[in-house]
């Protein structure tokens, strides 16, 4: 050990005695960390309590939920209740489950998705990149739109629809989510494009790049990440939609949401509470998976620059 002590250089041997000397103060939690940590933790057990209520609640037996003790786990796990939501549960006058909604809601969907994306993208692009003269006013107008409640235009648009024909039926919604959704994300998307230098539309205009070469071949594959964000916002807005649904879609065009509403407030007899909550669960599932699936691109759709796609 002497000879380790010898050979140890001074500066070594001085940091070491410092460190002996002056030891580093541990850190301690500060009160307002405490007071952080505790207000999540209500938060979380605000949402994961019903949630917990509602998944253990599906999967009991109706004299099991008599009893009273919602938060006990169920005594004999059964599938019936979801079995039973899924195809025979009655809707108003119809008894064939949330099967027919779900089918609708996906109709309704995929559309609605393409539609207002791909519109919003390009009218995005066309006031971020290029120079129109009413770029501003369109903006101010944008920005007066997207903060209209939908219930002041209501009735108009039941006129235009009306008019199209198609009032009552599966493309009415669709085409009432596209135009709702068109401010918003045209906004989103003219926010995203502006962060693109304009040297690199010059310099693919001077190669003979037209507009929409432009656009599908250079601005588009840049918009990974952008259209991660709008994909999740569109699922989640148009899948959890009840008003717009019940107000223009038909008797065999009704959402998901407007059969579950059905489900759930007209009904007849003794309430089957396992099957309303399964009802519920088979409702939000989907964009949930949407969610789950697809989370981790959205935080970085949001944190990252425009040509990180």
């Amino acid at each position: 050990m002497s000879d380790i002590a010898a050979v140890r250089p001074p500066a070594a041997a001085a940091e070491t005695s410092a460190q002996v000397m002056f030891p580093r103060a541990k850190k301690r939690i500060k009160g307002r960390s405490i007071a952080v940590l505790v207000f999540l933790s209500m938060a979380a057990l605000f949402f994961c309590v019903p949630l917990y209520v509602l998944i253990v609640t599906s999967f009991k037996s109706m004299d099991q939920i008599r009893e009273g003790a919602i938060f006990s786990w169920p005594r004999e796990w059964t599938i019936e209740p979801w079995i039973y939501a899924w195809s025979q549960a009655c809707s108003g006058i119809t008894c064939t489950g949330l099967r027919g909604g779900f089918w609708n809601s996906v109709a309704i969907l995929f559309p609605s998705l393409i539609a207002s994306i791909s519109l919003s993208a390009v009218t995005g692009y066309a006031l971020a990149l290029w120079n129109v003269r009413w770029t501003g006013a369109f903006l101010f107008l944008l920005f007066l739109c997207a903060f209209v409640p939908f219930q002041i235009i209501m009735y108009p648009l039941i006129v235009v629809t009306v008019g199209m024909g198609i009032y009552g039926s599966l493309w009415a919604v669709a085409f009432i989510h596209t135009v709702l959704s068109m401010p918003v994300l045209t906004l989103i998307f003219r926010n995203f494009y502006k962060d693109i230098p304009a040297d690199l539309t010059k310099a693919a205009i001077m190669d003979s790049g037209s507009f929409w070469r432009i656009f599908l071949e250079i601005i588009l594959p840049m918009s990974g990440n952008i259209l991660i964000v709008v994909l999740i916002m569109q699922v989640t807005h148009i899948w959890n939609d009840y008003l717009i649904g019940v107000t223009f879609g038909g008797l065999g065009a009704a959402p998901m949401t407007v059969n579950l509403a059905n489900m759930v407030t007209v009904s007849t007899g003794t309430v089957a509470y396992n099957a309303n909550m399964a009802a519920a669960l088979l409702t939000a599932i989907p964009p949930l998976f949407i969610y789950f699936v697809l989370g981790k691109f959205f935080v970085q759709g949001i944190s990252a620059g425009a040509i990180k796609g």
